[in-house]
């Protein structure tokens, strides 16, 4: 075919021959759609290109409509999706560690393994694209959803999640950054209800340029340009007044300053409230699938630009063929994908994330030649948490979680007596509810409270109901109250029969305060009692009382919050109920105490303290008077308060281990594994701390649907550093069985390419084979107006008794780099700069310096 013939066809059909660099004057066949892609010397976009140019206008659309269907002749896969960031969200996976335990091992190649695993379970169950990895910010330690993200340090969440972006693209399935952007909390996360009709605004993140840059963009920018990223989903929040789905800015940096070829596809549900305006500004998939609104109407009109239709397409076909989809179809969906390799990994994580936090007088390791007895106290069975709540909770098979007890009983063998206790429930509903004959309603007859209505969100104006109620339990409201919208406050006093320590929980959907003796002692946001089958979510509550003496009980409830239904339950423990003292005549006659505590935390609320709920801390108290040997083992997904921490003698933080909880937690306890976990976040030494305070509620969680990020650049850490706090543990705290020594920290400077390449000498100077990591911290000029501090390397290293091991690490200009808002970019200060190695942000042992100059700043 001579090229006059060639260019009398569709200019598409001609773009794509020529992409294959073909002789024009040669005899050719004209390729069908897939084959016209398929040169092997091609790059994904090139092959993107080559495909796209060879779609009529109607295979387009079908394309941007997310209708596969139509155009699964031409060999172009659908995309089929599923969540993450714990594992696959499917009957039959591997419930591996949170998210957050996982960035804990600080380490990219049990990351890269990770990646692997999932990607493989994800195309067993017939899935090819993962929801997942998630990298919001841990701005509060608060967050729900804390524990299926990667921490607070944009550095370590970045390159956790580029490891396993990389490692997920092995197994040819597409990785979906997520959530972008400034996800940071699920309080109003995409609005109130307000009744019929769409709920009102998301919560409103007023944050400056710097700080999206430098915090919340940072870790996706790394997840992009190191982790090739295909994927990217936009979150439910505004930031500065624009749904980040419909926000042409941000997601033009995603797309114009990063090299992002992939796509953008939104939240479920509530991320897009403008289909047109979320098309144009760059969401490409509409929907996690299905059109989500989008119509073939708005290219037909030109409401949407023929280039802008090409961009979509390009970037979906691009996905496919970097990430290997297009290539490898799925097999067909199997039952159970779950390996014994996976479990040894999912076993190998969970060792690497416990953090020891403590550990005096050689509690830990424990001995079983030294240990005849043990006392294991609290949720140790299968009660314990193993997943987080949400689209990131992994169902967990019958049978196939190893509980704590069953891992420490295995594990301590037949010569060590093993004395199980409950002494709490822990952080679940109480199976109680409050019984009317303690209760008295502040007007009317009866037994107990005065129930009041309202057809609002916000006890306003004229009561639809008023009638007295024995108590707090309804899953639906009353007949003659809206069930749209309702809020209700039920008012009266409570007459303890004994005296002691009160246990109340409050189950709800919803908004709630609960306020005993004029005090409110419980408050929270919860969209659902339980989300997609992760634990429960109750609001939690002590107080002590005096028997026969009435104190004041007021709660108020408001549907706005609630997702799935509205409902509300009001339950308690008496003292007469407690639980502690059988645990404490355990932990007596027992050479060692080992008290699990927990806390339930995921999607679809908010924690509203950092204290541990309910009796868990006067469990731990009680147990620590009697046995001077109390471990306690932390089942949380975030930091927690310890008023105990005085009074034990080693803590271990497990986060939630997922299923092989007992397994990798008694190798720990034992020492048959070196307890391998640094914090990725900060532990705070109360409430109060931190850049965004429940005290400062325009800081967190916003007031009228406005929250404000006046802490800038200042999270985490860097807080703590900047106004001087001292937190209860650092970040990248942790401790090891053995020890360890840095020394020699070695610099060079690169001028050509503005690199700085530094090394230091590891070397374990204890008698145990151990784990380190070296976490190096940068110091930049002052003309920088940087943080004192900031992690930008760090490298885990096993070594032997008096080994030695020389680490090292490569810090670019990007991580020498300040965003300039004069400029809108990023530069590098000139100045003096310093660079720390050490075990945490607060205990670094050695350091070096190096000038960069006006030339090398350039």
């Amino acid at each position: 075919m001579h090229r006059s013939t060639l260019a009398r066809h569709a200019v598409g059909t001609c773009a794509a021959l020529l992409l294959f660099g073909a002789a024009v004057d040669a005899p050719l066949t004209l390729a069908t759609p897939a084959e016209a892609a398929q040169g092997p010397e091609l790059s994904p976009l090139a092959r993107a290109n080559a495909l796209l140019a060879t779609l009529s206008f109607d295979q387009k659309i079908a394309i941007a409509l997310g209708d596969f269907a139509s155009v699964a002749n031409l060999g172009i896969p659908a995309l089929s999706f599923d969540d993450g960031p714990n594992g696959v969200r499917a009957d039959g996976t591997t419930a591996f560690p949170s998210a957050q335990a996982l960035a804990s091992t600080f380490d990219r190649q049990l990351a890269t393994a990770y990646g692997q695993a999932v990607g493989a379970e994800a195309r067993g169950k017939g899935f090819n694209a993962w929801l997942a990895p998630a990298m919001d910010i841990a701005r509060t330690p608060l967050a729900g959803r804390q524990p299926e993200n990667q921490g607070e340090d944009p550095f370590l969440v970045g390159h956790t999640v580029a490891a396993e972006v990389s490692g997920v693209k092995t197994q040819h399935v597409i990785a979906t950054l997520k959530h972008y952007v400034g996800n940071n909390q699920e309080y109003q996360r995409f609005g109130f209800n307000i009744g019929p009709g769409p709920r009102g605004p998301a919560i409103n993140d007023i944050v400056d340029e710097r700080a999206l840059q430098e915090i919340y963009e940072a870790p996706f920018r790394i997840g992009v340009q190191v982790g090739g990223a295909d994927a990217a989903m936009c979150s439910y929040n505004r930031v500065n007044g624009e749904q980040t789905c419909e926000s042409p800015s941000l997601l033009g940096t995603l797309k114009n300053d990063w090299g992002f070829n992939g796509y953008v596809i939104p939240d479920f549900g509530f991320a897009v409230r403008d289909v047109l305006a979320a098309t144009n500004a760059g969401v490409d998939v509409p929907a996690l699938g299905g059109p989500g609104g989008r119509t073939a109407a708005m290219f037909t009109s030109g409401q949407v630009s023929a280039s802008r239709l090409d961009d979509i397409v390009r970037r979906t076909l691009f996905a496919m063929f970097d990430s290997g989809v297009f290539n490898h179809p799925l097999p067909a969906p199997a039952a159970a994908v779950s390996t014994p390799a996976h479990l040894d990994l999912a076993t190998r994580i969970a060792e690497s994330s416990m953090v020891l936090l403590k550990n005096e007088h050689a509690a830990l390791p424990l001995s079983t030649g030294r240990v005849r007895s043990i006392a294991v106290i609290g949720p140790s069975g299968q009660d314990a948490i193993f997943v987080n709540g949400g689209s990131a909770s992994v169902p967990l098979n019958p049978g196939a979680a190893i509980t704590p007890l069953a891992g420490i009983t295995s594990r301590a063998g037949a010569q060590v007596n093993v004395h199980v206790a409950q002494g709490s429930l822990g952080d679940v509903a109480l199976p109680t509810l409050v019984p009317a004959a303690v209760l008295t309603p502040s007007t009317g007859a009866g037994a107990g409270l005065l129930a009041t209505y309202w057809n609002n969100g916000d006890l306003s104006g004229s009561p639809a109901l008023t009638r007295v109620e024995p108590g707090v339990d309804l899953s639906a409201p009353p007949a003659g109250v809206s069930r749209q919208l309702w809020s209700a406050r039920w008012s009266g006093t409570l007459t303890p029969p004994d005296s002691g320590l009160y246990r109340f929980s409050v189950l709800s959907a919803g908004l709630v305060h609960l306020s005993i003796d004029n005090r409110v002692v419980a408050s929270g946001y919860r969209e659902a009692t339980q989300f997609l089958g992760g634990p429960q979510y109750p609001i939690q509550a002590s107080v002590r009382l005096r028997a026969g003496q009435p104190v004041a009980i007021q709660i108020d409830y408001s549907s706005k919050a609630q997702l799935f239904g509205a409902q509300i339950h009001l339950a308690w423990q008496p003292p007469s109920a407690s639980l502690i003292e059988p645990a404490v005549d355990a932990a007596r006659s027992s050479d060692v105490a080992i008290v699990l505590v927990n806390g339930a935390q995921g999607e679809g609320m908010d924690r509203s303290t950092l204290a541990l709920a309910g009796d868990q801390n006067q469990l731990i108290e009680s147990v620590a008077a009697v046995n001077k040997r109390t471990i306690v083992v932390v089942n949380t997904g975030g930091p927690v308060l310890m008023p105990w921490l005085g009074r034990v003698d080693a803590v271990v933080q497990a986060w939630y281990p997922g299923q092989q909880f007992g397994t990798a937690l008694a190798a720990v306890l034992f020492g048959d594994v070196d307890p391998g976990g640094r914090l990725p976040v900060t532990f705070p030494a109360s409430d109060d701390q931190g850049p965004a305070p429940p005290s400062q509620p325009d800081r967190y969680p916003g007031v009228n649907g406005d929250e404000h990020y006046a802490e800038g650049i200042d999270v985490g850490y860097r807080w703590y550093d900047q106004f001087h706090q001292q937190p209860l543990f650092p970040f990248g705290f942790g401790l090891s069985y053995a020890r360890f020594r840095f020394s020699d920290l070695d610099l060079s400077l690169d001028r050509d390419d503005g690199s700085v390449r530094a090394s230091v000498r590891v070397t374990n100077v204890s008698e145990r084979r151990g784990s380190s990591v070296a976490e190096l911290y940068l110091a930049s000029p002052p003309a920088a107006h940087e943080p004192p501090q900031q992690l930008k390397g760090y490298a885990r290293t096993v070594l032997g008794p008096g080994e030695s091991q020389r680490v090292s690490f490569q810090l670019n200009r990007s991580d020498l780099a300040y965003f300039d808002s004069a400029t809108n970019s990023f530069v590098v200060a000139n100045g003096h700069y310093t660079i720390s190695v050490g075990t945490s942000s607060r205990d670094l042992d050695t350091h070096q310096s190096f000038e960069i100059g006006e030339r090398d700043a350039r």
